[in-house]
């Protein structure tokens, strides 16, 4: 096995001697050397007796010499020839640091670190949504002001799209809710003896929570994905650009006649979905418990105070402002990707279904502290 170097000790300091041929195949010894951790002294490298050096050569001597320098070893070069200096400078010109290994993380330590981030990203979120909502409402304000700013017909377009091409699945959600919630009380009345008391457990559920939660879910999943798509295409085509560009505020005609539309939809679409409700409980009530329509007409005047139809008739607005928002931010956030497209319209439909579930909770807490 051939010798790369020859170590000599001299009274100015150590002389290393450097032959043979510093090439791939033998430059793991000159790296496994133990010798380079002993050298305390300057030291001087010889390379006049080095038969042949290739990049790996090189490599291996700007790793020892870095090695020596770190421990304030002074490094002197003697006989090196002009070719395989010209490689080491090139070498030396390419060469990069390689990244020290990652210590390894602390599960404990990383976990905060990742709730911190998530808690930045979310209120980053929330203020850039707070800041585009109260731009809405700014822009609705100013449109109060001046009426003939409202674009009725596209509002007129939006309530149409939004609130009566949703008729159909809105009465089939309804009557279904109230059938389950009619269904299943009659089975657990029917034990007791207080068949009657059905009328109270459909109206009440129906017309001051499910209804006006359901509708409001439906309408998300179709409003919200469909303002996020649309407003996102015109987007991506620059159609907001080019209206910024004629003179026209996104605001007032993008934003608000889908804010309004909903606005609007909401609580007509609850009304309707209140009726259905109750509809479906009279079905259950007359094939399961005997009680008659007029019965449980009678009953339901008698026994549910109209507050209960107010609450969520009251609440359905809200849900509107709620969805279109929320439909109208995501849109414009999406990029110039049509894969954007897809997520923020997954995003929006299930940010407007977690608010609304969110705010249907809260009010249901807040009213019921409060004995309405």
């Amino acid at each position: 096995m051939q010798k790369l170097f020859v170590s000599h000790t001299t009274p100015s300091g150590c002389r290393i001697v450097c032959q043979g041929e510093w090439t791939h195949g033998s430059v793991a010894l000159v790296l496994n050397s133990s010798v380079w951790s002993e050298i305390k002294t300057n030291t001087t490298f010889d390379f006049s007796h080095v038969i042949s050096m290739d990049t790996a050569g090189a490599l291996a001597w700007l790793h020892v010499k870095a090695r020596l320098e770190a421990t304030g070893v002074n490094v002197e070069v003697s006989g090196m020839h002009a070719s395989i200096e010209k490689l080491v400078d090139l070498c030396k010109t390419h060469h990069t640091t390689p990244t020290p290994p990652r210590p390894t993380p602390n599960l404990f330590s990383e976990a905060f670190v990742i709730l911190g981030k998530r808690v930045e990203t979310t209120w980053q979120a929330f203020l850039l949504f707070a800041s585009f909502a109260g731009g809405a409402m700014y822009a609705l304000l100013q449109t109060l002001r001046d009426p003939k700013k409202i674009r009725f017909r596209a509002t007129l377009y939006h309530l149409e799209q939004s609130g009566l091409n949703a008729l159909p699945i809105i009465i089939i959600t309804a009557l279904l809710i109230g059938v389950v919630i009619a269904y299943q009380g009659a089975v657990q009345l029917e034990k007791f003896g207080a068949n009657i008391f059905i009328v109270e457990m459909v109206g009440i559920a129906a017309t001051r929570e499910l209804a006006p939660m359901i509708v409001a879910i439906v309408i998300a999943g179709r409003s919200a994905s469909a303002f996020t798509a649309q407003l996102g295409v015109m987007k991506i085509t620059d159609e907001v650009d080019a209206m910024k560009t004629m003179g026209f505020g996104p605001w007032e005609f993008l934003v608000l006649p889908r804010v309004v539309a909903l606005i609007v939809a909401l609580p007509l679409l609850v009304l309707l979905g209140d009726a259905v409700a109750i509809l479906g409980g009279m079905i259950i009530a007359r094939a399961e418990l005997g009680i008659s329509f007029v019965e449980f007409i009678d009953r339901f005047q008698e026994t549910v105070p109209l507050k209960h139809i107010v609450i969520g008739l009251v609440k359905a607005p809200i849900f509107g402002i709620i969805i279109a928002l929320i439909g109208c931010h995501r849109g414009f956030q999406i990029s110039s990707s049509t894969e954007s497209v897809g997520n923020y319209t997954t995003i929006s439909v299930v940010d407007a279904i977690f608010w609304v579930i969110a705010f249907n909770a809260l009010f249901s807490v807040l009213l019921t502290e409060l004995g309405i």
